[in-house]
């Protein structure tokens, strides 16, 4: 039955990300409004995500988020947090690879939706790209979310996390936002079962950049999110 379900929970996300797309590509002229497609969109997983798989959706911290736009990072695991996001933050857009861009009519929707799409082979040219364009957004009222390992990874995996995010912020004078949650508990990266239970989507409080390198603002991100992480698994396996 569960796989039945994730089965048509999986229907209802290619349909509604297909339908939110065409809608953000063709309706509204304004930034604001095509990010309200997205939010409905994103309000509408989690609430399909419930009814169909038993994801129950719990926030914390929703105090530290700060007044002014930041750069928000987040542990990449699973596909929740890729719509989460859109529901908990102010307007906000996103660094990406290029190769989502080629996704037919979702592709352009990202680009509607003022995406910042770098190739991540590229190297110091990206990080260069991420700050000029990021700095843009962040003036615009855009708030910018990237997933700092650079791809979703598996339940108990890390990697080493990219330098671009800190080096943005530190560059726009702006705090960095992380996020941990256990999504990947309930729904592992490149699997169709999504297992019912309660997804923690845990928000830190604002971590300033200003007066740190970006390494160490790297530093204290990955560790406030590797803590916080060992912090869920606790809790979910006790």
């Amino acid at each position: 039955m569960i796989l039945i379900k994730s089965l048509i929970f999986q229907i209802y996300f290619y349909c509604s990300v297909l339908i939110a797309s065409l809608l953000v590509v063709i309706l509204p002229n304004t930034y604001s409004s095509k990010f309200k497609i997205a939010r409905s969109w994103g309000s509408g997983m989690i609430w399909a995500g419930s009814k169909i798989c038993g994801l129950k959706f719990k926030l914390e911290g929703v105090e530290n988020i700060p007044k002014t736009p930041s750069v928000i990072m987040i542990r990449h695991s699973s596909v929740f947090e890729a719509y989460a996001q859109l529901v908990v933050f102010p307007q906000q857009t996103w660094i990406v690879k290029k190769e989502l861009n080629w996704i037919p009519i979702f592709g352009l929707a990202l680009k509607n939706l003022k995406a910042i799409s770098i190739d991540r082979k590229s190297g110091r040219s990206a990080v260069t790209q991420v700050i000029r364009q990021g700095k843009e957004r962040l003036k615009q009222g855009i708030w910018i979310t990237i997933f700092p390992e650079g791809t979703r990874m598996m339940p108990g995996e890390t990697k080493r996390y990219g330098i671009s995010g800190a080096a943005l912020a530190r560059e726009a004078g702006v705090c960095i936002v992380p996020v941990a949650h256990n999504a990947e508990d309930f729904w592992k990266s490149g699997t169709l079962q999504k297992k019912p239970g309660t997804i923690r989507f845990c928000i830190g409080k604002p971590i300033e950049t200003c007066d740190l390198a970006p390494k160490d603002v790297i530093d204290d991100v990955k560790f406030w999110i590797d803590e916080k992480m060992k912090d869920i698994s606790e809790h979910h396996h006790s």
